[in-house]
């Protein structure tokens, strides 16, 4: 029998209401690096390192790694009728990566109602009403340290100020692949604040890699931004780094109202993760996302699509 880590990766896909198996970018090197004696090695000396992704993302930079594009969206089959610019202009590997879309690419699920949040990205999502009470959707016996996600771990627990106010809460996962669109946006309308950096390395936030240690979401690279919303409260929605994803662009102004849907940033070349963190009792998330989560499966949706809706 395969370990978890050797298992194939199944996602529910929402819109076409099947399960599927997901084509996983660099799926040998992942096994290799994360499975294998000699793998391991290299990941502590070269991989969660930061020099290596900039490097990584330099190359994807110039102007040769153009010849990269059109195999890209050949071999993982990507509709080009919704980016904004045709595929022959970019130039640069990384500027196709974090692509734009054109307008109404992404609908906005009941765009003039704040009381339904959306999703922030596309990509396979897991959703859990009570984070305290998530365990196991990587590997078994592993929960979601929240203090440690949220860079509090390290202060008397009297002093975890933003671990106390979302002890008990909703968390959404939001895994993106490489093949998927890039930019992250709001789940909420509010008011956003600054993002506040918590540097890490730069581990995969595969499952093939968080199968063999779920702390890698928090060991990472993140960027925590508190939307105050007046339909879900405040509101933490987060970006993780992760092995050649040095950057994370956040593109929105602080203090200045958002709507849901609207765009918050880009990650540079990779895979990468959205997290997002709603307060006790504020929102229900929807029967599909919290039934699939309950059995460990991700559910493949886009941004916009609907998250939920604000309880109470």
């Amino acid at each position: 029998m395969p370990s978890m880590s050797e298992e194939p990766i199944y996602y529910y896909h929402r819109e076409k209401n099947v399960h599927e198996k997901e084509t996983v970018y660099g799926e040998k090197w992942l096994r290799w690096t994360y499975g294998d004696t000699a793998g391991r090695l290299s990941l502590e000396l070269l991989v969660k390192r930061a020099w290596l992704s900039r490097y990584y993302g330099w190359r994807m930079s110039m102007a040769d790694s153009t010849r990269r594009i059109l195999p890209f969206i050949i071999q993982y089959g990507l509709d080009v009728d919704e980016f904004a610019k045709s595929p022959f202009v970019f130039k640069s590997f990384n500027e196709f990566f974090y692509r734009a879309l054109k307008e109404g690419a992404r609908p906005i699920a009941a765009a003039d109602d704040e009381r339904i949040a959306v999703l922030p990205a596309d990509g396979r999502h897991l959703a859990f009403q009570n984070v305290d009470a998530a365990a196991g959707f990587y590997a078994k016996g592993q929960r979601f340290d929240l203090a440690s996600f949220l860079g509090e771990a390290h202060l008397p627990e009297a002093e975890r100020a933003l671990t106390k106010q979302f002890a008990g809460g909703s968390l959404l996962i939001s895994r993106l692949c490489p093949v998927d669109y890039h930019r992250f946006h709001f789940p909420v309308s509010g008011m956003p604040g600054e993002a506040r950096l918590i540097n890490g390395w730069l581990y995969s936030v595969s499952p093939i890699a968080l199968r063999r240690n779920l702390g890698y979401l928090w060991e990472n690279k993140r960027m925590i931004t508190l939307v105050d919303s007046p339909a879900f409260g405040r509101v933490a929605v987060c970006e993780i780094g992760a092995t050649m994803v040095g950057t994370i662009f956040q593109s929105y102004l602080a203090d200045r109202a958002v709507k849901k849907g609207e765009e918050k940033g880009l990650f540079r070349f990779g895979g990468s993760c959205v997290v997002t963190i709603f307060r006790p009792g504020r929102i229900a998330f929807d029967r599909d996302l919290v039934a699939q989560s309950a059995n460990q499966l991700e559910v493949y949706a886009k941004m916009g699509g609907r998250l939920g809706v604000a309880a109470g």
